[in-house]
């Protein structure tokens, strides 16, 4: 059977089977990638047997629901290959603008600096944090989760990229609390999910509940980190979330409550949806 051929196959088996047909020429593209095969050059010529069972069995997996990037054991971020598996969320191409909003914030607020603290808040796979080190090495990024599965996922991207990146455990803020750490940067991607709210099986079956539900109002992580950030920010913080894109005006309206002499914006993804708050102290 052909490269071709196999693609087609994928694709129609995965729209059958309701999920994103698209999947399928990304799943052969990776694969290929792996074993160095061009996959435009070889369409229409045989596909090795080995490879031919890896993607059939990839496909099996999505058919029932499971992501691209659990099939596969990593997920492209930022220009990085991050490890991924069911104890992390699945790095969303929305987060990758935040980490951009980061770095743009860095070169207007502390470019003339040696060296930021920066806290990655809720790490999971330590996507955001490990990026913004490897992107501006002056940022030391101290990262927390409360899950001890997922910081074993952050610990080998660590080892994998070679970040200057600490991990601690613990929730939210209050490891960095604990050990009397201060930051420049406080960057957090938490969840801010409604509890109620329908998602897709393939990320309700498949992905952390814990880093997806932010209480009944989605808005629980926001209010804990707003309540503990002058106990760990310095006087020219730069706070910067991943928000829900319809979440604008009640967490402005929230952050002010918090930060009422602070500049607080939100700014706008690439689909022109409110996705990021920052608030500058």
């Amino acid at each position: 059977m052909t490269y071709h051929e196999l693609v087609k196959e994928g694709q129609e088996r995965l729209y059958q089977a309701g999920q994103g047909e698209q999947a399928a020429q990304v799943l052969m593209v990776e694969l290929c990638r792996q074993k160095e095969i061009n996959l435009y050059l070889e369409m229409d010529n045989d596909c090795p047997e080995a490879l031919m069972t890896d993607y059939l069995e990839g496909i099996h997996e999505m058919e029932k629901g499971e992501p691209l990037g659990y099939v596969l054991g990593y997920e492209w971020f930022y220009g990085y290959d991050f490890i991924v598996n069911p104890d992390v969320l699945i790095p969303r191409p929305e987060t990758e603008e935040l980490v951009g909003l980061v770095l743009q914030k860095f070169d207007e607020k502390f470019s003339d600096r040696e060296q930021v603290t920066v806290f990655d808040v809720a790490t999971g796979s330590g996507a955001i944090g490990i990026s913004l080190n490897k992107e501006e090495p002056r940022m030391h990024v101290i990262a927390s989760d409360i899950s001890a599965a997922a910081l074993k996922v952050a610990r080998a991207n660590r080892e994998k990229f070679d970040a200057d990146v600490q991990l601690i455990r613990g929730d939210m803020l209050e490891p960095f609390i604990d050990r009397d750490l201060h930051c420049d940067i406080c960057v957090c991607n938490p969840p801010y999910i409604p509890q109620a709210e329908k998602m897709e099986h393939s990320v309700v079956d498949y992905e952390p509940h814990v880093a997806l539900f932010g209480g009944e109002d989605g808005l629980k992580f926001y209010r804990d980190v707003f309540a503990h950030a002058e106990q760990v920010c310095r006087p020219d913080a730069l706070l910067a979330f991943e928000i829900g894109y319809d979440q604008r005006e009640r967490l402005t309206a929230l952050a002010k409550s918090y930060f009422p002499q602070a500049v607080i914006e939100v700014h706008q993804d690439m689909s022109g949806k409110d996705r990021m708050l920052t608030i500058e102290k």
